[in-house]
């Protein structure tokens, strides 16, 4: 599928990661992040599955068979079924056994969307945000948005959320809670992250929750979500919203480190290096550190620390950072 676009900016005013080590402070603009890392729940091509006549090109898309998908959905969709013009629309958007089209992705998911279906208004919508439509017009999308949330799409509620909040950084916490809720309740990592952030700073509700920010952080963090691991590793060691697990935390900071992630990679450093939560490991410390430092996250601290290793332990090091490859 094509990926989801970044779509707007939560301004936050929360603290960045603290942990003990002297990584820069995230800009409240990115506390939050965008649809464009997270996949529809499940997995799949569309959302849900439609409900039509004939859902034969469905299961044809879903079987791999996307030339005989369009052959079946294609004369549906021109007598104006607009589950068969969404899942043309999908065809054509992600040049699935066909050249890859914008403009036939659009005309096919604006089709749908004024027949009022929900996942041709959030399709559209977003092709209405990024400009891909042939032009941007983002109140129009704005009200797609909404229609398809209320619909039951759930990243449209995570992203018409996030409109809500952009066009009213103080009231709009409060009327964008219901759609993070629901979206969080389908499984969207995003939005499970985000009831965590508003939930720990008090943002559109009576007053902060820390124990159930952290219960939504684990469920992000469970999702595959990276910030919520790291974030709900630094809960776990300093015991925020919960009892102290330090153990438990070191494991969803190496499991975001794996990934990649260059301020977990730089929080695991700073464990193995203290023994925190890990048996501690100069080795495991400077390898880390290596490794944080090559994706630009610079720290006195550990620079320091490195300098003054044996050599002995410093090719150990660098030779466990050469091997590493992210997950």
């Amino acid at each position: 599928m094509r990926r989801f676009l970044p779509l707007l900016v939560l301004a936050l005013l929360v603290p960045g990661l603290a942990a003990g080590a002297e990584t820069k402070k995230k800009p409240a603009a990115h506390i939050l992040p965008h649809p464009a890392a997270t996949k529809v729940p499940g997995g799949k091509a569309l959302s849900a599955k439609p409900v039509s006549a004939d859902d034969r090109a469905y299961g044809a898309l879903q079987r791999g068979y996307y030339l005989t998908a369009l052959k079946i959905a294609l004369p549906i969709a021109k007598l104006g079924d607009p589950v068969a013009q969404t899942l043309v629309g999908e065809i054509y958007g992600r040049g699935l056994g066909v050249p890859r089209s914008d403009e036939e992705a659009a005309r096919w998911y604006k089709a749908a969307a004024k027949a009022n279906h929900p996942y041709g208004e959030f399709r559209y919508g977003l092709m209405l945000l990024d400009g891909s439509a042939g032009y941007k017009d983002y109140a129009e999308a704005k009200r797609l948005m909404k229609a398809a949330a209320d619909g039951g799409i759930p990243l449209a509620g995570y992203n018409y959320g996030q409109m809500l909040i952009e066009a009213s950084p103080n009231a709009g916490f409060a009327e964008a809670m219901p759609y993070f809720a629901k979206a969080a309740g389908a499984g969207v990592p995003d939005a499970q992250y985000a009831m965590a952030q508003v939930l720990a700073y008090g943002r559109g509700v009576e007053r902060p929750n820390l124990e159930q920010a952290r219960a939504f952080l684990a469920a992000a963090a469970r999702n595959g979500h990276v910030v919520s691991q790291i974030e709900l590793g630094i809960w776990m060691i300093n015991g925020k919203g919960g009892a102290k697990n330090a153990a438990l935390g070191a494991g969803w900071l190496r499991r975001a480190a794996a990934r990649g992630n260059p301020i977990a990679m730089n929080r695991l450093a700073h464990l193995y290096k203290d023994g925190v939560g890990v048996e501690a490991s100069k080795v495991e410390a400077a390898k880390w550190s290596v490794l944080a430092k090559r994706a630009d996250n610079d720290d006195a601290t550990l620079d320091d620390f490195f300098r003054k290793l044996d050599e002995d332990t410093k090719k150990s090091a660098l030779e466990a950072a050469n091997r590493f490859r992210p997950s």
